[in-house]
């Protein structure tokens, strides 16, 4: 099992930036990959980044591309998402979660593990 503990959220205004963190633990030696995803109020999941495990292959939604950068630091066994240039728009609350299989990583149902959440309100 993977357990995973989001960080990083708060209140910033548009433009402003944050960085999140997911802590792991547990058997992360055999994840392929940590993915982050979102969920505004009356919204469905969607998806946001993802990052393969070993190697430095990532994946963005459209939507943040050029303003979301995912990184990870294996030593630490966390993935961070740093969040620029931001919107309203981006406000949700925002999961990282955990796969031990690789594809698909832009679907929810790839993932297995999922850490509570963290919240991010842009104010305009």
């Amino acid at each position: 099992q993977v357990q995973l503990v989001e960080s990083g959220g708060g209140l910033v205004q548009a433009g402003g930036s944050l960085r999140l963190s997911c802590a792991a633990s547990g058997r992360t030696f055999s994840m392929d990959a940590v993915g982050w995803f979102r969920q505004a109020p009356g919204k469905e999941r969607e998806f946001v980044a993802a990052i393969r495990w070993s190697g430095s292959i990532t994946y963005y939604a459209d939507s943040v591309k050029g303003r979301f950068t995912i990184s990870r630091d294996n030593a630490k066994n966390t993935v961070y998402l740093h969040m620029n240039s931001l919107k309203p728009e981006d406000t949700a609350d925002y999961y990282c979660a955990a796969t031990y299989y690789s594809g698909s990583y832009s679907k929810d149902y790839q993932y297995r593990y999922w850490g509570q959440g963290t919240q991010v309100t842009v104010s305009s």
